[in-house]
């Protein structure tokens, strides 16, 4: 499936796309079990319901235009970090400390983090247009 073209269609921002904290490690364990058996990468979207740029992210992966693509592409998994107080372990079995969100992780069905260079690249998604987080997800998604 080629790289969606969204344009300058508006995006919505998702109001809590976030899961309680609890529940992230079984989603990320699920995320991986799934990429595991389709061969997808695994999209890991640290985040929390508070965080504007979180939610404008949510609505770009959410949009009718990019969301079949991306459901082709990626496991996704959202992992609330609420106040930079939960969850944290996961992004650090990743080798990666949060200190800003949303941090987007490309992961291999096998572990190996293929976006670590650029963690925050998504980080001012309020700013940036919908086509280029789209676009960054498509390079990153590439390497290998």
């Amino acid at each position: 499936m080629p790289v969606p073209q969204i344009g300058s269609a508006p995006i919505t921002a998702v109001a809590h796309p976030y899961a309680e904290p609890e529940d992230a490690q079984a989603a990320v364990d699920a995320a991986f079990a799934e990429a595991r058996k389709t061969g997808r990468k695994v999209l890991i979207d640290f985040g929390a319901n508070w965080c504007p740029d979180c939610r404008v992210l949510a609505g770009v992966l959410t949009h009718p235009a990019v969301s079949p693509w991306v459901d082709q592409t990626f496991s996704v998994v959202s992992v609330n970090v609420d106040h930079f107080n939960k969850n944290m372990d996961i992004a650090k079995k990743f080798g990666i400390t949060i200190k800003a969100i949303p941090v987007a992780l490309i992961v291999t069905p096998e572990g190996k983090v293929l976006n670590g260079d650029e963690t925050l690249a998504l980080g001012d998604a309020r700013r940036i247009s919908g086509q280029a987080v789209v676009d960054k997800l498509a390079a990153w998604a590439k390497r290998s």
